[in-house]
């Protein structure tokens, strides 16, 4: 071989053997940066061209599915009760990566991309069938759903019902809401029109109220210190603790008082268990500096608070539904723990973490994890996974939940009778947060939960920036939930 056929010969080998570097590091080093990267348009018509999997409710109702069209992209979403289904399904989009919901959490196995359904895959390319997405089993009960969101009422404000015993999530209603369809559509310029419209401002309707806006819980708050109350062993129901008409926060010339008389007690004092039912502040107030920071906040912690909620799928997952950390104070001045005391001050809850107070109390102190996902089947109905029930604390005795049990019965029996149920022991806890300027506006709360007797569902209603008391604001949605969910 002459010396020019030899250089020409290494050229070539060098030539392929960067073709072949090239090659391998295109397909298996930056496959996944590549198939991310947004402006490859490739994997967008991959993922909209066979039809994503179905995201169904408790009883088989289908809340969003694919539907052939005649365009490049083959399927389109669609979404049934859009604004009723949206904090739940969340939306799917040709110009936008979902970013709420089931539509988020679920994403690969919607689109039948994930290594759940690898099987599945080669099922479908030796049969020479599109490869289709799972099918997403949620908990979602579409009559309490429907109770939830119409009994909001386009208000701004959100309701969660909780399955006690297992946890599972059998409403999430958050308004004002959206339509996840107006987002599916294909036409780019309406889409990122109705993005627009739809994300300007700090009063979005794609922000799902129930696990990711923040709170004060008002009076609601008193079962977590009435907790830590009986469960530092020295609190009974019948313990009569400091009341009064008035009390001066420590340090400071703020007075607290009370909404009724009746909260005051007799000779300045009250019994644990009718502060809790006539939502005494000045008795909380003072209970609360009296049990220290580290109590109440230690208590809280037990329930949920102070770190992000899991609600669907993996912990460590970027893409997982979560609920933002709902936050009680530590170590503050005891004029800012009697605030806190009562729901005021630093205390931010989000309506998932009060339905969980309600339900851990309902089920004997056994707090479960909040599910949104039953089970996932590929096209064949094939059991892909299932969610088992999940203790995520044990957060008090279940003498103290028998003990909040009785004393939140009294709540509905002595004070707020509009709640009550004709045959069904309800209990629960009203709360009237003070907000805005010179405290002009109120977060009207309610928890409960039903039969009291023998729990079955808790739930937690808001209704932000109104002048209505909790009782008569949330508590008629909460009774409506339960009463739909008793029918059953």
């Amino acid at each position: 071989m002459n010396k020019s056929l030899r250089q020409l010969f290494t050229a070539v080998v060098i030539l392929f053997a960067i073709l072949g570097l090239s090659s391998t590091i295109i397909t298996a080093i930056w496959a996944s940066d590549l198939n991310a990267d947004p402006r490859n348009s490739r994997t967008l018509y991959h993922s909209v061209s066979a039809p994503r999997g179905p995201i169904l409710a408790s009883d088989g109702t289908v809340m969003a599915k694919s539907m052939p069209v005649n365009d490049a992209f083959a399927y389109q979403r669609s979404y049934a009760s859009g604004p009723m289904y949206a904090p739940v399904t969340g939306y799917f989009s040709i110009t936008h990566p979902s970013e709420q919901g089931i539509e988020m959490s679920r994403g690969s196995l919607l689109s039948g991309e994930s290594n759940a359904l690898f099987w599945q895959k080669i099922k479908s390319t030796i049969a020479g069938d599109e490869n289709k997405g799972a099918s997403i089993e949620t908990s979602i009960d579409p009559k309490l759903q429907k109770a939830a969101f119409q009994g909001l009422g386009g208000t701004d404000g959100a309701a969660v019902a909780i399955e006690v015993h297992t946890g599972r999530i059998l409403a999430m209603a958050s308004t004002p809401s959206y339509d996840p369809n107006q987002l599916a559509q294909h036409d780019t310029a309406k889409i990122n029109s109705a993005y627009t419209k739809l994300t300007a401002g700090s009063n979005s309707p794609m922000l799902n109220r129930a696990i990711a806006q923040y709170y004060p819980p008002g009076s609601t708050f008193k079962t977590v210190v009435a907790a830590a109350a009986l469960e530092s062993g020295k609190y009974n129901p019948d313990t009569v603790i400091p009341a009064g008409a008035s009390y001066t926060l420590p340090g400071t010339k703020t007075s607290l008082t009370n909404t009724e008389s009746s909260a005051n007690g007799s000779d300045g004092k009250i019994s644990l268990g009718d502060a809790l039912a006539y939502s005494s502040n000045t008795a909380f107030a003072q209970l609360g500096v009296a049990l220290g920071g580290s109590a109440v906040a230690q208590q809280a912690q037990k329930l949920g608070f102070g770190s992000p909620i899991l609600i669907d799928g993996e912990d460590s997952a970027s893409n997982s539904m979560r609920a933002i950390a709902s936050s009680v104070p530590g170590t503050v001045s005891d004029d800012k723990l009697a605030l806190a005391s009562i729901g005021q001050g630093d205390v931010l809850e989000t309506p998932l973490q009060n339905a969980m107070i309600a339900s851990a109390i309902a089920n004997g102190g056994t707090l479960m994890r909040p599910t949104l996902v039953d089970r996932v089947r590929s096209n064949d109905l094939s059991l892909v996974s299932q969610n088992d029930p999940e203790v995520m604390s044990q957060a008090f005795s279940k003498d103290t939940a028998d003990k909040l049990n009785q004393m939140m019965q009294a709540v509905v029996t002595k004070e707020n009778p509009n709640l009550a149920i004709s045959g069904v022991k309800v209990a629960a806890k009203t709360g009237t947060a003070q907000i805005g300027m010179n405290n002009s506006s109120v977060d009207a709360w309610v928890i409960g939960f039903a039969p009291a007797d023998n729990p079955k569902i808790a739930v937690a209603v808001v209704v932000h920036n109104t002048d209505m008391l909790g009782s008569y604001a949330a508590g008629p949605i909460m009774r409506q939930i339960m009463q739909e969910a008793l029918r059953q």
